[in-house]
């Protein structure tokens, strides 16, 4: 069984590159299967959910070359199957992507309902309603949902929340679509805006992304292209809340500095200090932290998917703060990890009341889900003696070489499989 050994209290120093967008890479790959002609995919990340997907894909008969670790090429015209229902395609939410790409497409898909992270309900009610609107007929059996039309036409709808996933799949079911479509109350994410960028270069007529309007006019067909996935927004805002936990200075490189400020907005307010350049933050945590309130809201607002991140933070700093979580349901599962590790936090519904405490002591604790385990990863290299942290796997679902990238930064931490390891980690580190 893997795990981390870590051994807290070295403040991380140095620089760190970020990789590609995750949640922007499953939404683009998912959306090259919408043309017969190769496309050509960069800074992919090399993470287990893109790899699930890719398999995924190639179960239906797509061709996956992979050039270089973070270079995909895809063509897609001997699909040969609209059904998937593998058993992989349940451990990641982003299979449903391929609904959209497919019923756009061939006007007919069957995929299995998605599994992904246990953080709460992500109900599929308004794919539904969109695949509905643009004239498809939809059904749920046997643990698939079956979407088919005989033709899809644009249409004019208003999603009741606003949810990245439902914008995604909309959108690439209405490319090729007769007539305009218009997505109201859309999510305005840095991926959706990439997916739109992504599926414009093959020749789709996508206006107004990153706002909440979004319009579409059909095309017929589309083309292969080259493109380059945008950096990875969590990953980035991960490092910098692990520089200021750990008392750290560290340069992020490789970043779209506009997609961290509502994490730099609240990096500044607990005292780190922040130097933004074209395509790097540097966060300096040279001060004792500050208490703060957050609230995690759909972009530009602060991310659901950062909220253990600076939850951790806080749990340190001084005075008491509170966290509200508006998106998902079930996501403060971690707390009880936390306070094992020391930390003072009530979780009252979607609220956590933290009282900062002065230090977090190692523990032997568990990833709940992606986010809370990186989250669990800083608190445990902030914190005094060693930690260990089982259920790894939740992690290398969207971190790439986390540990390494860690250990580039001069954390004390290392992947270990038996006993026999983790006694020769806490001898080596003392």
């Amino acid at each position: 069984m893997e795990q981390y050994a870590i051994k807290g209290g070295n403040p991380l120093v140095g620089e760190v590159e970020i990789g590609g967008a995750k949640n922007a890479a499953l939404a683009i790959l998912a959306a090259a299967v919408m043309t017969d002609e190769t496309v050509l995919i960069e800074n992919v990340p090399d993470v287990r959910d893109t790899n699930v997907l890719l398999q995924a894909m190639e179960s239906i008969g797509v061709i996956v070359t992979k050039l270089d670790r973070h270079t995909v090429k895809v063509n897609a015209s001997r699909i040969h199957d609209l059904v998937i229902e593998d058993d992989y395609i349940k451990k990641i939410r982003a299979s449903y992507y391929l609904l959209g790409a497919l019923l756009g497409k061939y006007k007919k898909a069957e995929v299995a309902l998605p599994g992904g992270c246990n953080i709460g309900l992500r109900p599929i009610d308004q794919h539904i309603k969109g695949f509905r609107a643009l004239g498809a007929n939809v059904r749920i059996e046997h643990g698939l949902i079956i979407t088919e039309a005989e033709k899809l036409h644009g249409n004019h709808l208003y999603m009741d929340v606003v949810t990245v996933g439902a914008t995604i799949n909309v959108m690439m079911a209405a490319v090729m679509a007769e007539g305009q479509t218009i997505i109201e109350n859309a999510a305005k994410e840095p991926h959706v805006v990439d997916l739109a960028n992504f599926l414009n270069s093959m020749g789709a007529n996508i206006k107004g992304a990153g706002t909440d309007v979004i319009r579409i006019k059909g095309v017929s067909r589309l083309h292969g292209t080259e493109y380059v996935i945008i950096p990875d927004q969590i990953e980035a805002g991960t490092f910098m809340f692990a520089a200021a936990v750990t008392k750290g200075d560290v340069t992020i490189k490789n970043v779209i500095p506009k997609h961290l400020e509502s994490i730099s907005a609240k990096l500044l307010e607990i005292g780190c200090e922040i130097e933004e350049s074209d395509d790097a933050v540097r966060v300096v945590a040279s001060k004792p932290l500050g208490h703060t309130h957050v609230k995690t809201l759909p972009y530009p607002g602060f991310p659901t998917d950062m909220q253990p991140q600076i939850t951790v933070a806080l749990g340190l700093s001084s005075g008491t703060s509170i966290v509200t979580e508006s998106i998902f349901e079930n996501r403060f599962k971690y707390v009880d990890e936390l306070t094992r590790m020391g930390a003072n936090i009530k979780v009252e519904g979607n609220t956590a009341i933290i009282d900062g405490v002065a230090k977090y002591t190692g523990a032997g604790i568990s990833a709940p889900d992606l986010r809370a385990g990186a989250a669990l990863v800083i608190a445990a290299l902030a914190a005094e003696g060693t930690t260990t942290i089982d259920d790894i796997q939740y992690i290398e679902r969207g971190y790439e070489d986390f540990h390494l990238k860690l250990q580039s930064l001069g954390a004390q931490i290392e992947k270990v499989e038996t006993d026999r390891e983790l006694k020769k980690f806490k001898f080596k580190v003392g």
